[in-house]
């Protein structure tokens, strides 16, 4: 088993099967694009084991609370590394976390997306430790995400061949 399977399974963590668009929903791009050493990650949101869209759903500081919120990141961490794993057969074949941007479905006046954002980037240092998973972040809030999700995560990695 390779080593960042054994730290999910340690932890007592699963990755999802691919995200099941609610119907009627189209999304015509990768979830992963590789472009020579680096994959991109398209937008993700917190899925259920079975790949459907985690509850609850809605604006943090309203209908979530921050710990709802952080929980959710957790587990669009999983979503996202789910979709490495597919993309690159290994999630050992990730040299560096990059770049991380974290946008939360933000009440009016609610502040702490860093704190959400959280759920994510403590979820892969743990995984990967300091030297690879240290990334650069941003934690935005919006007023709409799709769908209602709390979070949107999107990601860029460097991959050893």
């Amino acid at each position: 088993m390779a080593r960042i399977e054994a730290e999910l399974s340690a932890l007592g963590l699963v990755l999802p099967a691919p995200l099941q668009a609610p119907p009627g929903v189209v999304l015509p791009f990768a979830m992963v694009r590789i472009v020579g050493t680096r994959a991109i990650v398209s937008g993700h949101g917190p899925l259920n084991a079975d790949g459907s869209l985690a509850q609850p759903l809605g604006k943090v500081g309203s209908d979530l609370s921050v710990e709802q919120g952080y929980a959710a990141a957790k587990l669009t961490a999983l979503a996202i590394l789910a979709s490495l794993q597919r993309a690159l057969g290994d999630l050992d074949r990730i040299a560096a976390w990059t770049r991380v941007f974290g946008m939360v479905n933000s009440a009016p006046g609610f502040i702490r997306q860093p704190a959400v954002i959280n759920g994510f980037s403590e979820l892969v240092l743990e995984l990967f430790g300091p030297q690879v998973g240290a990334h650069a972040r941003s934690a935005v809030g919006l007023f709409e995400l799709p769908f209602s999700i709390p979070v949107e995560i999107e990601a860029e990695v460097e991959i050893a061949a």
